[in-house]
């Protein structure tokens, strides 16, 4: 994607070193364009956990990169196994990131210690060709949902929830995909872009993609979908996820589940995309088995914004001595979503339309 005319990927080796890895501080986002240069595996570890990176299939790839770094530090197989399993555990939810290090450990077992380091940067580049392959083509896939949609005379309104672009992804994103596609081949189309408290990523990371890739978009309040929905006004939904059960339930940011409510009561086409590595195959329940990331007060208690001499400041919004409580995720259960969009194709939110799509894994 592109910048200011500027192409972009959401993570990348530093072509002057060969070695160290390129990310933005999304959490400076969307004020500062701020590039970090990670050289460990402690900054690649920091960068997954305080968010500075983020959406499932990104922080899949950086982790895969991250253990490039820690292997240039040590590649023994004692040390291999002990870092993956620290870059493992930064964030609990998102399914990519546990498959990222699981196939990078496939690939690393079998290989000479001398032999490591090459071979894990090989690995993490597929790792992140691939991603940015799948969500073009999840973006191919969802076009035709959004070109259905088409009136005479009146635009396509499309809801969309966290952040699931191509800050999310290693290119293209999940949810905007289709969006950004339908917009480059001329369809009228508008985004409403939930805030999506207490991080906003809506707000601050959406609605700067959507910006600067020109789609016309409107940021609402996270309350606002059902009222927009029930006055016609929301022709669509496409969220991403963190984690997609074998049954066709979907992990994502929390407050997805409520639009979900709000879209079968209104008749909405309520639409998942994902690539297949967000799929856990090992889960059937998510409400039971998906573990939620329970994250800092701060989020909650806290906000981040820009004053109108434009300082950047945070300032606490609760009152003093309140506490809070930050679930980061809710579980939408298959039943309330109308399909999953692919890098395969479309299907249903269910074993059986899983199946037929990853019949390898069935």
């Amino acid at each position: 994607m592109k910048v200011d005319g500027v192409t972009y990927r959401s993570v990348w080796v530093d072509p002057d070193d060969g070695w160290s890895v390129r990310i933005f501080d999304q959490t400076k986002l969307p004020w500062t364009l701020d590039i970090l240069r990670l050289t460990t595996r402690d900054q690649g570890a920091h960068a997954i956990k305080s968010m500075q990176t983020r959406g499932a299939p990104l922080i899949g790839a950086v982790a895969a990169y991250a253990l490039c770094l820690a292997l240039r530090a040590d590649a023994s197989t004692e040390a291999m196994e002990r870092d993956a399993g620290l870059l493992n555990a930064t964030r609990p939810t998102a399914v990519n990131l546990r498959w990222a290090l699981e196939r990078m450990l496939t690939r690393l077992r079998n290989t000479p210690p001398a032999e490591r380091v090459a071979a894990a940067y090989e690995e993490a580049g597929r790792i992140a060709d691939e991603d940015a392959a799948q969500n073009e083509a999840i973006g191919r896939h969802g076009l035709p949902l959004i070109r259905q949609a088409v009136r005479p005379a009146r635009r396509v309104n499309v809801l969309t929830h966290c952040n699931a672009g191509w800050l999310a992804t290693v290119d293209w994103g999940t949810a905007l995909a289709p969006i950004y596609m339908a917009h480059d081949a001329g369809i009228d189309l508008h985004v409403w872009v939930d805030e999506t408290r207490p991080r906003n990523q809506g707000a601050a990371l959406t609605a700067w993609e959507l910006g600067r890739h020109g789609v016309p978009h409107t940021v609402v309040a996270d309350n606002a979908g059902g009222h927009l929905m029930q006055h016609g006004e929301v022709d669509l939904v496409i969220v991403g996820t963190d984690r997609v059960t074998r049954h066709g339930d979907v992990a994502n940011k929390i407050g997805t589940y409520l639009k979900a409510l709000a879209a079968k009561d209104n008749g909405v086409p309520f639409w998942v995309a994902l690539p297949s590595t967000t799929i856990d195959w090992t889960v059937a329940d998510g409400v039971a088995d998906i573990p939620i990331e329970e994250r800092g007060q701060a989020e909650v208690t806290d906000m981040t914004g820009q004053l109108a001499d434009g300082t950047i400041a945070t300032m606490r919004i609760v009152s003093s001595g309140s506490p809070a409580a930050n679930p980061a995720f809710d579980v939408t259960p298959a039943r309330l979503v109308t399909g999953l969009i692919t890098e395969r194709g479309r299907c249903d939110a269910s074993a059986e339309g899983l199946a037929r799509l990853f019949p390898e894994r069935a």
